[in-house]
């Protein structure tokens, strides 16, 4: 992970003051292994958060400035340390603004991975610990504590550059719960929703529910497909990157591997090719599967209380809506 610029900012703010002040520094750090090392922490902690937001830019960069100021930096126009100075006096109004915001020291980060470049912006706070000194004593230490990152963007400079169609080139963390803590750092970054990750992981695992219905796969060929779906979204997902329809499709059968996506295509299911996955939703998809006795089941976790019951009490399970070609076998046992 290639380190471009880094800097380190402070915002000095309580939850009950609606008054901040700055500490801005002077310089960008020295990349260091300590900086690395810092960078990929505080990117794989971004990455394991569930709930994020996608979107773009706002067009009205009087209103939200910062995407201007970003490209003035990435243009040559203005350097890294005075963009980062600058964009830090935004949020610190926008804090002064909110009275839900916390200070903490303010993190921005130019890195590449592979071909494509990144900034992430994080709140960075504190917490007390304890460490054992060369002589054996015990002593309090203030460490970097990544379980509170709750405020952090990270925005795909290659594609906000080179594809001005998109509307996923920003991601942001999502307020715990539904809260509005995190909206003024939403304004601060100046993002609007564009994709919405819940809802496309849903349509895109209803069209895979689809596709091993059509094709009729045996219980096992069906939960190895699922299995590969999941482990390729998870994969995705600890790498910060979005899941890849064409690319998916790949993983689900390398003998055909533009199966799945063409069919995703001629069912014309609204999909993103490029889809952020959500790991809640995802989790709810795992597959219950039995076999006994001549008798064979197998679904989806996450049709578990919609579609199929489970009555305990009585050991049934109730399935609601039999697909097609069930109900049509079953017809014509009547014929």
């Amino acid at each position: 992970m290639p380190i471009r610029h880094c800097i380190v900012h402070f915002i000095d703010k309580t939850p009950d003051s609606n008054t901040a002040s700055c500490q801005l520094a002077e310089q960008s750090l020295a990349i260091t292994d300590a900086l690395e090392n810092l960078v990929v922490d505080v990117s794989e902690s971004y990455n394991a958060k569930p709930s994020k937001v996608w979107g773009y830019f706002q067009p009205d960069q009087t209103a939200y400035p910062f995407s201007q100021w970003l490209d003035n930096y990435v243009k040559d126009q203005q350097d890294f340390v005075s963009f980062s100075q600058q964009a830090t006096e935004q949020l610190k109004t926008l804090m002064e603004a909110s009275n839900l915001s916390v200070g903490g020291h303010v993190l921005f980060a130019h890195f590449q991975q592979g071909m494509t470049q990144y900034l992430t912006i994080a709140l960075l706070h504190h917490s007390q610990g304890v460490s054992v000194t060369d002589q054996l004593a015990i002593q309090t230490a203030k460490h970097l504590d990544f379980s509170q990152l709750h405020l952090a963007a990270r925005i795909n400079l290659s594609e906000w550059q080179n594809n001005q169609q998109s509307k996923q080139y920003i991601s942001f963390i999502k307020g715990k719960n539904g809260k509005k803590v995190s909206d003024y750092f939403r304004d601060f970054i100046g993002c609007q929703e564009g994709v919405d990750a819940p809802n496309e992981t849903r349509t895109l695992l209803k069209a895979f529910s689809d596709f091993v219905e059509d094709e009729d796969l045996a219980e096992e060929q069906a939960k190895e497909k699922t299995d590969a779906l999941v482990d390729y979204a998870n994969t995705q997902t600890r790498l910060g990157k979005p899941m890849q329809l064409d690319e998916l499709s790949e993983v689900l059968d390398e003998e055909n591997p533009q199966a799945f996506y063409n069919y995703i295509r001629h069912k014309d299911y609204g999909l993103s090719p490029k889809i952020p996955a959500d790991k809640k939703t995802l989790s709810q998809f795992r597959r219950f599967t039995g076999r006994a006795e001549g008798l064979s089941i197998s679904f989806e976790a996450h049709l578990l209380g919609s579609k199929v019951e489970y009555d305990e009490d009585s050991d049934r399970l109730i399935i609601h809506k039999l697909p097609t070609k069930l109900k049509d076998q079953l017809k014509r046992t009547k014929e």
